[in-house]
């Protein structure tokens, strides 16, 4: 069967304003059978009928993050891996029709950063500045199709920024940044008052309490190490998927579990070694005077102690070695007087 034109078959669809499950077999067969790869002429062409186009068969959500990953991670030097270059000029494509991000062109960021080995942090706060905005503005919808309410935060926007924080685990972070807790804290904010989704409680207090005290400050293995042990931390023997595996137990778990599955994770027949790793994961486990100013800023931007902060003290009462001065008239309010 002949190939058909990308260009000719993206105005068609175009005309017809609807992207079916035919075009979707069409789409496919004329990128993908020809040569096995997509080409950034080919990325660039599906980006533009995705911006054009709004009613779209499901099909199409499974095409589109697929293609792009290819493209991004698989055909852009170095392949496996998402360089800063290649983040700005996806972030400038998905926002030129000056939109944040659609869910699908947010699935095709989640599909990215999860089949990479490594991606550029700014690529993530871009996926959690979009997540951030939806929830804010409810100005797009979920990927079931279901309307958001502005300000506040359902269970599938949980699940993304879960997601999003998981698969941040490739941008070299094992623990939670401050950018990113900003971004959570800014959530948190714009949605105080709401009917939540009883999610988003639990994350926003471990994943906020992980920067502050969790592993912040500690730096995780080079990129050349990680390599040299990608077959040991992929295979399901290494601990729950490797590194991905290793954060998604941080966020769910408590900072002693955390410690522990690290020491797991590095174990080094170099008793030395594992020693002060050890004394460094100990050391980091207390928040630090600017870690506390910080949190004490954040808490008071607006003047009202909320209950998803009340938690995030708690949390950080039982679980933090010590507390800092700071920090203590906020956990009177919580927790009474601080030992």
């Amino acid at each position: 069967m002949k190939q058909e034109n990308l260009g000719q078959l993206i105005d068609e669809i175009i005309r017809s304003n609807r992207i079916t499950t035919d075009d979707v077999f069409r789409l496919r067969r004329t990128i993908y059978d020809a040569q096995s790869v997509v080409s950034q002429e080919e990325a660039e062409a599906l980006l533009y009928l995705n911006e054009n186009v709004s009613d779209a068969d499901p099909a199409w959500s499974v095409l589109f993050p697929e293609a792009l990953a290819d493209f991004v991670v698989h055909q852009m030097k170095p392949a496996g891996y998402v360089t800063e270059d290649q983040s700005n000029w996806l972030i400038a494509a998905i926002t030129r029709d000056d939109h944040i991000c659609t869910p699908t062109e947010l699935d095709a960021i989640l599909k990215i950063m999860d089949v990479a080995r490594s991606v550029p942090k700014s690529l993530e706060l871009f996926a959690l500045e979009a997540v951030k905005d939806s929830v804010i503005h409810g100005a797009c919808t979920t990927r079931s199709g279901k309307e958001l309410k502005p300000g506040v935060i359902s269970d599938a926007e949980v699940e993304l920024i879960r997601q999003i924080l998981y698969a941040g685990a490739n941008g070299g972070g094992i623990a939670i940044s401050r950018e990113e807790a900003e971004i959570l804290f800014d959530i948190n904010d714009a949605t105080a008052e709401a009917d939540n989704a009883p999610a988003w409680s639990e994350l926003f207090a471990k994943a906020v309490a992980n920067f502050l005290m969790g592993l912040s400050g500690f730096t995780p293995p080079s990129r050349e190490v990680a390599l040299a042990r990608e077959n040991w931390l992929s295979q399901e023997g290494g601990f729950d998927g490797g590194v991905s595996g290793f954060f998604k137990s941080m966020v769910g778990a408590s900072t002693s579990t955390a410690r522990d599955a690290y020491n797991d994770l590095t174990r080094d027949p170099a008793a030395e070694r594992t020693a002060r790793l050890a004394e460094e994961i100990a050391a980091n486990e207390v928040v630090t005077e600017s870690e506390a100013r910080w949190l004490v800023d954040r808490i008071g931007r607006d003047g009202i102690l909320h209950e998803n902060e009340k938690a995030l003290l708690r949390f950080i009462h039982e679980e933090s070695p010590n507390i800092h001065p700071l920090l203590e008239p906020l956990m009177e309010k919580v927790v009474g007087k601080v030992a």
